[in-house]
């Protein structure tokens, strides 16, 4: 690792358009070579908008380095003010003069927009925030470290895993996480779509199996929220999925599917051999007919055998009148496809 050079950039940018002119002006070649890996304490970014190159300095998304530095942004009519770890920032789009508590700084290119992403120079930003920048040149990898906020929280046992080439058409996006979270905060999109909704969300973990097929293509998981001592965490991480060979199932589901059940009851089925299978059992009443409340969560993980066979014991406090909501999720073993399939009992 290595810093980067005032010129580092700009010279592997020169290069890039030599080899491109030299293989007849390759325009998507010269892109390849350009291509930017942003790593922020430990973490690789995501950006909507890739990162930039502009007279020798990488520029990227406003938010995407200052929220993830921990610092705040306010954005009106071309003004950007950041304050964090005890310092203010202000740039102007189009301007080369920018502040540092109140210290005036020029910057060799200006702030600037593409379509509707405001992009700053991201060695200015993070060491005005006080954080280290290193430039790898055989990776092409800015690494930061420091700045105004170290996440508390982080993703562990993330499946599929980062970089992961998997052959399920829908794999089963999951999770756990490094400390307790407040579950009302998290969210979770794919691919920029919301799938919170339809997600299993606890303080320790979350799993959510797509009720579609994903393209054969690189997705990517973003997960946001706040931990229990309301410190904030923003971690994202990609995938290639693929095209299964056997499709996952849950059959012979028992009880059956508007049964009624008791405080105790014995939830089985058939699935994949030698599948993952998750539960979830959520009691619900209606307080006035109107208002649904719950009387807790029953969550199990388990294995199906050979053959197949899953067999639950579930305990509840059911309210007579009452609905349990269950929702089975199974994970296939070699390509973790993934079959979710929702029950609702009357207790």
């Amino acid at each position: 690792m290595q810093r980067i050079s005032k010129r580092a950039l700009g010279s592997l940018g020169v290069f890039a358009l030599v080899v491109a002119l030299a293989l007849g002006g390759s325009a998507s070649l010269a892109a390849d070579i350009s291509v930017v890996v942003v790593v922020v304490n430990g973490q690789q970014i995501q950006f909507d908008q890739p990162p930039i190159e502009r007279s020798g300095r990488v520029f990227v998304p406003l938010r995407g380095v200052f929220e993830h530095l921990g610092a705040s942004v306010v954005y009106d009519n071309g003004l950007i003010n950041a304050t964090g770890n005890g310092r203010s920032i202000q740039l102007h789009i189009g301007s080369t003069q920018a502040t540092v508590n109140g210290q005036t700084h020029t910057l060799d290119v200006a702030p600037f927009i593409v379509g509707s992403r405001t992009l700053v120079p991201i060695r200015f930003i993070s060491e005005s925030l006080g954080a280290s920048v290193d430039w790898n040149d055989n990776t092409r990898t800015v690494t930061i470290n420091g700045g105004a906020h170290t996440q508390a929280v982080h993703l562990l046992n993330l499946a599929p895993a980062p970089d992961a080439v998997v052959a399920a058409k829908a794999p089963v996006v999951s999770g756990t996480f490094s400390a307790a979270v407040d579950p009302n905060s998290v969210h979770i999109t794919l691919d920029g779509r919301d799938v919170s909704s339809t997600t299993d969300i606890s303080s320790t973990d979350f799993l959510f199996s797509p009720p579609y097929p994903l393209t054969p293509d690189r997705h990517t998981v973003r997960v946001t929220g706040a931990a229990k001592d309301g410190s904030t965490f923003d971690q994202s991480w990609s995938f290639t999925s693929g095209t299964s060979v056997v499709l996952n199932y849950i059959t012979n589901i028992h009880p059956v599917n508007g049964s009624a059940v008791s405080n105790s009851f014995t939830l089985s089925g058939t699935t994949l051999p030698n599948s993952s299978v998750h539960i979830v059992a959520i009691p619900t009443a209606l307080i006035g007919g109107i208002f649904p409340v719950t009387s807790g969560t029953y969550v199990a993980d388990l294995k199906a055998d050979g053959s197949g066979h899953f067999v639950q014991a579930i305990n509840i406090t059911t309210v007579p009148g009452g609905n349990v909501a269950v929702r089975i999720t199974s994970v296939a073993p070699t390509t973790n496809e993934s079959k979710p399939i929702d029950l609702k009992y009357s207790s």
